[in-house]
């Protein structure tokens, strides 16, 4: 992994939701950067632990941000949110109100480098009812959500637009994760014997390693204006039968109204369900760990 290009005032990196697995393991990488790239301070409601600089609160409180104040931001990590299953007044609430808080108060101080926990749910992948307007999905797949946290993904991601327009130099990477495997939870091998409820979100898994490589890319990229929504999924699906096998088990009927053609051409039988030229492209981000074995 190479270092980072550093300006001359490095300020610190904000982490929300650092007491997670995803967010304490992003921090630890990040602190151990901190002669060539700055110090971070973690904003949560637990302690991540004993070694990280650690502000108790929640991103969403404007009380619990004024504890920040003394602190030179200069990047934001957005990891905290309320997550699948969450209700509407929480989903909109939190995520999405909550979020603009949180940028609104980082752009007034001068933060222009964001980058945020999107999720492939904005889609609307969450939904039996979700069939994706093209396959594989881009990373510009429109929200087409009929569950709150879907739809509260997807409104975050505008709310970066919003700013960028009122902010054209800032810089927000969107990064719609898939599935996170933990190391010691392996995601299930679907066939079309044994087809996925959900396939759109259960053929999207990625494992945390990936995901880390991809948080720290975007975070250590220099500043590019604008606004970037990337998919950060597994390289291959976790089925042991061809990807379009697997999804005319699971959708029956309706799998007569996707193109699923791109997964029968030869050496595409296992490609991932989610497009990812683009991170690659612009951030240098290949997927190295298969989730199928």
């Amino acid at each position: 992994m190479t270092e980072p290009e550093i300006s001359a005032q490095k300020g610190y990196t904000l982490i929300t939701g650092a007491s997670g697995f995803i967010g304490m393991a992003l921090a630890h990488q990040l602190a151990a950067l901190e002669e060539t790239f700055g110090p971070v301070i973690c904003l949560s409601r637990h302690r991540p632990d004993k070694t990280l600089p650690f502000i108790k609160g929640e991103f969403h409180s404007f009380e619990d941000l004024r504890q920040l104040d003394r602190y030179d931001i200069r990047r934001v990590v957005h990891l905290a949110a309320v997550t699948g299953g969450c209700s509407e007044e929480d989903g909109l609430a939190i995520n999405v109100q909550g979020t603009r808080r949180l940028l609104r108060y980082a752009l007034d101080r001068g933060c222009r480098k964001f980058v945020l926990a999107s999720s492939i749910a904005a889609v609307g992948c969450l939904s039996k009812e979700f069939l994706p307007r093209t396959l594989p999905m881009p990373d510009e797949h429109p929200c087409l959500a009929l569950d709150a946290y879907g739809l509260s993904k997807g409104l975050v991601e505008e709310v970066t637009r919003f700013f960028n327009r009122k902010y054209p130099d800032a810089d927000f990477i969107n990064l719609r994760l898939g599935s996170v495997d933990k190391p010691d939870r392996p995601p299930t091998l679907f066939s079309a014997a044994n087809p996925p409820a959900l396939p759109f979100v259960e053929l999207a898994h990625v494992s945390l390693a990936d995901v880390l490589q991809a948080l720290y890319l975007a975070v250590t990229a220099p500043t590019k204006p604008g606004v970037r929504v990337f998919n950060v999924v597994g390289a291959e699906m976790n089925t042991t039968d061809p990807v379009d096998h697997v999804l005319a088990a699971a959708l029956g009927p309706r799998y007569a109204r996707i193109d699923a053609r791109w997964f029968t051409q030869p050496g595409h039988g296992y490609d991932a369900i989610y497009m990812m030229e683009a991170i690659e492209k612009e951030l240098g981000f290949v997927s190295e760990k298969t989730v199928r074995k």
